[in-house]
């Protein structure tokens, strides 16, 4: 099968690590990846911020870069639950480019409930040894239902030994725009966050999406924790060597 896999702008900036692992993950479960050169964002950031017509534009070209392939995998929650979810909504009013959408949305997963549902019995490639806590990101978790996935191929390394926090479904404090707008009370979100990962004692706190990533890390390191790492699924299955 022909995957499509979408990177997204945030891995592609600032953690290309990520995407490298979950190309390594889809070739190691048999897929023909093919990663478009012409892929921008998804349109969150504009969708959230009320620019529809921004937002649009973006989901038009998404569908055009990815209608060919068989599925699209996103190694993100957040991106995932926009194509998914939100893209149909955008062309209420346009028949034709709402069937393409609504095409899309049916063939698009975030990356581990995509591993989980068509990569059999994979055995992810990643030496990572330690514990780590999962934090369930609220885009995946809550738009499309990503639980147990992340966690099911986390067990099947034997060096990780997954602890869980309290409180690994309440939001990190990113949000996307909300840490913007509302700054002081985004904080305070991740302060508690980091508290309920620092209380596990794991070496890392592992996720699904580099929004959260970036917000928990840069709190921990502003805190004074120096040694939690923060660490996308992805580099923990696949390797961070990738």
């Amino acid at each position: 099968m022909r995957v499509g896999l979408f990177v997204t702008c945030l891995v592609d900036l600032l953690r290309p690590g990520i995407g490298f692992g979950a190309l390594r993950l889809l070739e190691a479960a048999g897929c023909d990846v093919v990663v478009p050169g012409g892929q921008t964002c998804c349109g969150q950031p504009a969708f959230n911020a009320g620019d529809t017509a921004s937002a649009r534009a973006l989901a038009t070209r998404v569908i055009d870069q990815f209608e060919g392939l068989d599925y699209l995998v996103a190694p993100s929650g957040s991106c995932a639950g926009m194509i998914k979810v939100h893209f149909p909504e955008l062309f209420g009013e346009d028949e034709r480019m709402r069937v393409r959408a609504l095409a899309l949305a049916d063939r698009t997963f975030e990356l581990t409930d995509f591993l989980v549902k068509f990569g059999g019995e994979l055995q992810p490639p990643g030496d990572f040894r330690g514990t780590v806590t999962y934090h369930d990101s609220c885009s995946g978790l809550r738009e499309l239902g990503i639980k147990r996935q992340p966690r099911q191929l986390l067990g099947r390394m034997a060096g990780v030994d997954l602890v869980e926090m309290a409180g690994c479904e309440e939001c990190c404090g990113f949000g996307g725009m909300f840490s913007v707008k509302y700054p002081d009370v985004s904080a305070a979100i991740t302060d508690r966050k980091c508290g309920q990962v620092s209380v596990t004692g794991a070496d890392a706190v592992v996720l699904g999406d580099l929004g959260c990533m970036l917000a928990i890390e840069g709190r921990l390191r502003r805190l004074g924790d120096e040694r939690t790492r923060v660490l996308h699924v992805a580099e923990v299955l696949a390797g961070e060597d990738c």
